[in-house]
């Protein structure tokens, strides 16, 4: 006789009078036919309602059936697969049907008896395990049903059990009250892509499920992401947002990870080794001693210390994760945080988050802790084409969506990209731009900023209203004086691109050392070995032996240090020490009528001219009449002296 679904599936084919659906099968023996409240209940559809006040159309009437009996199409197949071959487990839809229906309801129950499926009761109450006292004789096949991973009890194991309740206590009690937050939201995510839901607690030790997790490898987020692994899975990483660190976005890459790494390799324990170290370095390890069990590969050559101890611990991970209690851990010791619950917005431009978050009434690190990918105080450029989503905590967003739309101009900012050029200062960019030195801090995460790094990239947050100030902007500015952020005056302001360091021009320093003469001299431009000892009356050679220079003749850098041991103290040179810093001062530069000027070069500050002439910012500013440092323009010819 042909088996029963090939006779379903020749039944549906054959034709049927018009206008009614074909006759459906008998169902197979210890099999009854679903009531039409049943039918619902199992495929999660609304209670049908005890009056219609207008009757749907033929064609909308029409899909709904088609989908109600796809669905229960798909329910039966799967509860058919199930009743009559035992070796097969029904699907995570079939699992995640029967949640819907809850644990009293009749229905439920009677399903799970013709599945005959223990998986099936995960959720009911089981009976609580005694404490376990001798972790390394404990028979873990006494529990392994509880689990949908495979568990062995083998000395790695023991050791990092022991290693939970004893030195790495504290930790495990910081995973465990993460745990309540991140697990209820990721595991349905792994359940959609096949995998066992009790591979959640790979994130447990990547990360202990910390959103903000870096490690050394530059992996980061709860599955610890390295960048090119994130990319390849479909995880963003830009200048505004990080998706590795995002747990909802993050699980998704990793479930399809994870799934490729089984097919790849072919067993969990060889999946997670390869999540850690890689699938190529398993696979030649698996080829290279023709065993797949993980156990004796562990045990040759070839993987790393931490890909050892991995499946190991993360067995570890799982069995005291699950079940605490059995191992020595007190509910008194957890600290459960809520579940992660939000609600999602739309937003068409970029939104800084003080305002976001005083649109919705809430407080802004509830806005940030909800979305963990994004790197600025803000949300990245948007459109109506291309929204943003961001999550707002749960309840929250009819109000953002009420106040939000209210804003002025003047209570909104705008955003800008600036990458910082040599001879940029901070004050700089801020007049630039129309805002304020504390708000471009705030806005980039940095408590002080005196001297910029040539190539960084800042968000520069400008007031949306034609003014070119308004609330937002004070706001902004406010919250950066309370969070601490310091900004120097501008006249302490170092260029970006200047050397560290004041620069040191001609002889800066002469001392006696061992009855001779030494001077150290700061290398000024035009300079070259040749040059310095036609100077000081010595030869190229000796400079490059008193310096250990190579034999080549090395590339000088204006404002490094040379010593020099010339016969006789050079002349000329005057050595002064302003704030422990030694600065040269030669007689030809001297402070007085008639004394040196300076054009004042692209990118140049009156800090710059003043450190390298020897002489202090205010001594220029009174010299040449300045009341405003910033307002100098680019070739004004400064005098360096007193009138």
């Amino acid at each position: 006789m042909p088996p029963l679904p090939i006779l379903l599936l020749a039944l549906a084919s054959l034709p049927g009078s018009e206008g009614a659906p074909p006759p459906m099968p008998p169902p197979p023996p210890g099999m009854r036919v679903l009531a039409a409240d049943e039918k619902r209940l199992l495929t999660g559809e609304a209670p049908e309602p005890p009056e219609v006040e207008e009757p749907a159309s033929e064609e909308e009437a029409t899909s709904a059936e088609v989908e109600a009996e796809s669905a229960e199409l798909e329910e039966l197949r799967a509860l058919e697969g199930a009743t009559l071959d035992p070796a097969a487990r029904p699907n995570a839809e079939v699992m995640q049907s029967l949640r819907r229906l809850g644990l009293a309801n009749p229905l439920r129950m009677r399903m799970l008896d013709a599945l005959d499926e223990p998986t099936f009761r995960e959720d009911e109450e089981l009976a609580p395990i005694p404490l376990i006292t001798n972790v390394a004789t404990f028979d873990v096949g006494q529990i392994q049903d509880r689990y949908d991973i495979p568990v062995e009890m083998q000395p790695l194991v023991a050791q990092y059990i022991q290693f939970f309740q004893g030195p790495g206590r504290r930790w495990f009690r910081k995973w465990m009250s993460r745990a309540a937050r991140y697990v209820p939201v990721m595991q349905p995510i792994l359940e959609q892509y096949g995998l066992p839901k009790d591979t959640v607690y790979l994130a447990m030790i990547e990360s202990g499920f910390s959103a903000h997790a870096y490690s050394w490898a530059h992996a980061a987020g709860p599955w610890q992401f390295i960048s090119s692994t994130g990319k390849q899975y479909g995880l963003k990483q830009d200048f505004w947002v990080d998706e590795r660190r995002d747990p909802i976005k993050a699980t998704h890459a990793a479930a399809s990870y994870l799934k490729d790494l089984k097919r790849e390799l072919g067993h969990w324990y060889l999946a997670w080794a390869g999540y850690n170290t890689g699938s190529g370095r398993v696979r030649r390890m698996v080829a290279r001693h023709g065993t797949s069990d993980f156990w004796l590969l562990s045990q040759e050559r070839g993987l790393a210390k931490e890909t050892q101890h991995y499946v190991p611990k993360l067995i570890a991970a799982a069995l005291v994760a699950k079940h605490p209690s059995a191992f020595g851990f007190s509910e008194e010791e957890f600290e459960p945080e809520p579940v992660l619950e939000f609600d999602e917005v739309e937003l068409t431009d970029a939104a800084d988050l003080d305002v976001v978050a005083r649109a919705a009434g809430v407080p802004v690190k509830a806005v940030q802790d909800l979305n963990p990918e994004l790197k600025r105080w803000c949300t990245p450029p948007a459109s109506t084409k291309n929204p943003y989503a961001l999550r707002l905590p749960r309840g929250a967003k009819t109000q953002f969506a009420e106040n939000y739309k209210r804003l002025a101009p003047a209570e909104r900012l705008t955003f800008r990209i600036h990458k910082v050029k040599r001879g940029d200062t901070l004050s700089q960019i801020a007049e630039k731009y129309g805002t304020a030195s504390e708000a471009i801090l705030q806005m980039n995460q940095l408590k002080t900023a005196r001297t910029l790094k040539l190539g960084l990239e800042l968000v520069i947050p400008v007031p949306a209203g034609k003014s070119g100030s308004g609330t937002a902007l004070a706001s902004k500015v406010a919250q950066a004086r309370r969070s601490g952020v310091v900004v120097h005056r501008p006249e302490d302001e170092v260029p970006a691109g200047t050397p560290k360091g004041p620069v040191a021009t001609g002889p800066v320093k002469t001392e006696k050392v061992a009855g001779r003469t030494r001077v150290t001299y700061g290398v000024q431009s035009g300079d070259s070995l040749w040059v310095i000892a036609t100077k000081f009356n010595v030869s190229v050679d000796e400079l490059k032996k008193w310096n250990n220079l190579g034999r080549r003749t090395p590339t000088l850098q204006v404002g490094s240090l040379l010593h020099v041991w010339p016969d006789g103290d050079p002349a000329g040179a005057q050595v002064q020490e302003r704030a422990g810093t030694v600065v040269a001062k030669h007689t030809v530069v001297a402070a007085k009528p008639g004394g040196k000027v300076h054009p004042l070069a692209e990118g140049e500050t009156l800090w710059s001219v003043a450190q390298r002439y020897g002489v202090t910012v205010e001594d220029i500013m009174r010299w040449n009449n300045i009341k405003d440092h910033r307002t100098i323009p680019v070739g004004k010819v400064l005098n360096l002296s007193a009138p």
